[in-house]
């Protein structure tokens, strides 16, 4: 999902991009790795192993694409001289702080998917590279499946849905994020950022906002994440503190309302 934007956001500017994805392409391939790396001048890793329930299962094969293949890139990209971007996420935080999480908060992941995220953070860091890490939350796009696609098919088979409004964050458009990762690239920046759309909303908050602008009938039930378990445990407060990275970025920030009501327009 993410990456597609990323890679049109680059060629935009002017950059020529190589796109390496599945099948032919497994970032957990040292070769496919050693590969991919000497023929970049910049790495954007997108890759990621994003299943979050089903990580808690399969925690030795997440663990290799978002911890181990990360560490054998930063190693590959210290030996090259690359800089690399390498995405994380909200998920190595428990949630349970009551404030938005800055850079320097001590991560505590609660499900083996953060614990895998967080793993690629730091074995990267531990590999020497010039590199800049960007963490992000509840991303959408035209790509791939997500959380507003998922209530847009869902509105198609019934009029009646519960969605949690303890769970807190900001939906933020992979279309922003490319433009982000692009300017963090021009300047090759070096560091720990937190980028997400301005402002913050609970996951109910959000869903009536994409039915209000799809005008779609829905009866909207508020719930708690406790009235509906899953296997992977999810962090209640995702927010975060921006501002970090604002000073890197060509425009300001986005309030979350604007980006999402153009992608429903699209759509």
């Amino acid at each position: 999902m993410l990456g597609m934007d990323v890679a049109a956001a680059c060629a935009q500017r002017g950059y020529d991009v190589q796109v390496h994805d599945l099948p032919e392409f497994d970032v957990t391939n040292p070769d496919h790795l050693r590969q991919a790396v000497a023929a970049a001048d910049v790495i954007i890793n997108c890759a990621a192993y994003t299943n979050v329930d089903r990580a808690q299962s399969q925690s030795d094969l997440a663990h290799r694409v978002n911890g181990e293949a990360v560490g054998r890139l930063g190693q590959l990209a210290r030996e090259t001289g690359k800089w690399v971007l390498h995405v994380s996420t909200d998920f190595v935080f428990d949630g349970r702080l009551d404030r938005p999480y800055v850079e320097d908060d001590r991560p505590n992941p609660i499900n083996e998917y953060g614990k895998s995220k967080l793993a690629g953070e730091v074995l990267l860091r531990q590999s020497g590279c010039s590199h800049c890490l960007v963490r992000l939350e509840w991303t959408y796009g035209r790509h791939g499946r997500n959380f507003i696609t998922k209530l847009r098919e869902r509105a198609r088979t019934t009029k009646a849905l519960n969605v949690v409004n303890d769970q807190i964050g900001s939906p933020t458009a992979t279309a922003e994020v490319a433009q982000a990762f692009c300017d963090l690239a021009e300047q090759r920046a070096e560091g720990l950022f937190h980028f997400a759309s301005e402002g913050y909303a609970s996951r109910y908050d959000v869903a009536a906002f994409v039915f209000d602008h799809l005008r779609m009938e829905m009866d909207l039930r508020p719930c708690r994440t406790n009235d509906y378990p899953a296997p992977a445990a999810r962090p209640l407060n995702s927010r975060f503190d921006c501002h970090k990275i604002e000073p890197l970025l060509r425009e300001p920030i986005a309030p979350w309302q604007r980006p999402l009501e153009h992608f429903l327009g699209e759509l």
